[in-house]
């Protein structure tokens, strides 16, 4: 399983653990991705998606299709 935001696009990140002693072990940086079930009121029907939670927080104060339109996606681009 993908951990991607459909929406956003952020995935995981390499780097370093750096000890006090400069040694260095590789790391993750894994991004916040939920599983949510939106209601979609233009369509009367509920979609399930992999979200961010900084993109589920801007769906919630735009909604869903006003983002996807900003971010130049549609619905069918993003349905799990």
């Amino acid at each position: 399983m993908s951990r991607r935001c459909a929406i956003s696009g952020k995935k995981p990140l390499s780097g370093n653990n750096v000890s006090h002693a400069h040694n260095k072990s590789k790391r993750w940086q894994r991004p916040n991705v939920q599983t949510k079930r939106l209601y979609v009121p233009e369509l009367k029907r509920f979609v399930r998606l992999k979200l961010s939670t900084r993109a589920l927080r801007t769906v919630s104060k735009i909604g869903l299709l006003p983002y996807l339109r900003k971010q130049g996606l549609q619905l069918k681009d993003v349905v799990s």
